[in-house]
């Protein structure tokens, strides 16, 4: 057979794999928070017709003959420059002006907030900040399109917590009827103590109990450190402090869809960034970009580069194809010889 019908077949399909990808890209053009995705290509090893010889005194040198034995995919890389920041009406919609990602899971409720339980993640040393999930699904996003639930979760679209900081100060405490709303006590004026071993799914309630009486909550805000505020006639009370976490190498992140990624073996662990008031907060928080709330962070797809790139990937497809075509017909010939 001929090798040039192989490296067309080689050809076809990794021009078939771009496609996907480009596809894939133009498909989440407006998605919020998207990372685009981009294929490099690598040659397959060459095949060897005839040797080389280095210059003597009598002749001068030869190079390698060689033969390419098609092309394959090298590496599907993903673009984690941040989109553009798009403004919104909702004070509960945030997007990282930088590095981060936000920590969101699923699983069962902790009895009251500070818990080591299954509902809760346990807090890495200040000095390595390593997360440590505990018996929860945890996941990451960029994505900061919040909303409530009947009980006051915050969560994602497709429902999963969102997981921050609790306030020692204003201590949650989780109802396990989905009919009963979440309630929070607030002790010592609501001032921010953020001392919990644990990461806690974070809460907006109706209303704030202070010295055993409710008070509605009037305004809800996200301050660029994460700290979530609730308004009521008695003042202003921290609620918590969102999670931030970082990674060694964002490309490495496995996308689950839903806007989430997980760990692989690749990316690093998941570094946690200091609460407010740890030692030694301010140097890791540099790391980390604020928490803009009332904005999302758009897709960093190129519409023009992506047209662009499937024409070429197209073009290329078609031109794989003629090779084949006509390789057949050279076959053919040969076939026909014989006659």
């Amino acid at each position: 057979m001929l090798p040039s019908m192989y490296s067309a077949v080689s050809g076809l399909k990794v021009n078939q794999r771009k496609l996907d990808v480009v596809g894939n890209n133009i498909a989440n053009s407006s998605t919020t928070a998207f990372k685009s995705q981009r294929v490099n290509y690598e040659d397959v090893m060459s095949q060897t017709i005839a040797g080389g010889s280095a210059a003597n005194g009598t002749a001068g040198g030869v190079n390698e003959q060689q033969v390419g034995l098609g092309v394959q995919i090298g590496g599907i890389d993903t673009d984690i420059s941040r989109g553009d920041l798009q403004p919104t009406n909702n004070p509960l919609d945030c997007a990282i002006g930088g590095k981060g990602y936000f920590v969101v899971g699923s699983g069962v409720l902790p009895e009251e907030s500070g818990s080591t339980d299954s509902g809760t993640i346990e807090q890495p040393d200040e000095a390595a900040h390593l997360m440590d999930p505990n018996k929860v699904d945890v996941s990451y996003t960029r994505d900061g399109s919040f909303g409530l639930d009947s009980q006051g979760n915050l969560r994602t679209a497709s429902g999963l917590r969102i997981y921050g900081y609790p306030n020692d100060n204003a201590k949650i405490t989780y109802s396990k009827d989905p009919k009963v709303q979440h309630t929070v006590a607030v002790e010592n004026g609501g001032t921010a103590n953020m001392k919990g071993e644990a990461l806690v799914p974070m809460v907006i309630p109706n209303s704030l109990s202070i010295d055993d009486q409710p008070y509605p909550v009037t305004q809800i805000s996200i301050e660029t450190n994460g700290f979530i505020t609730a308004t009521c006639s008695k003042g202003t009370v921290v609620l918590g402090q969102l999670a931030e976490v970082s990674f060694s190498n964002e490309q490495g992140l496995n996308k689950l869809g839903n806007n989430t990624y997980s760990t692989s073996p690749n990316s690093g662990d998941a570094v946690l960034r200091n609460r407010e008031g740890a030692e030694e907060a301010d140097v890791n928080s540099s790391l980390y970009g604020n928490i803009l709330s009332n904005k999302l962070e758009a897709s960093n797809v190129d519409l023009a580069s992506e047209f662009t790139d499937m024409i070429i990937a197209s073009r290329s497809f078609e031109a794989n194809g003629k090779i084949i075509t006509t390789d057949d017909s050279i076959l053919e010939t040969l076939v026909n010889l014989k006659r």
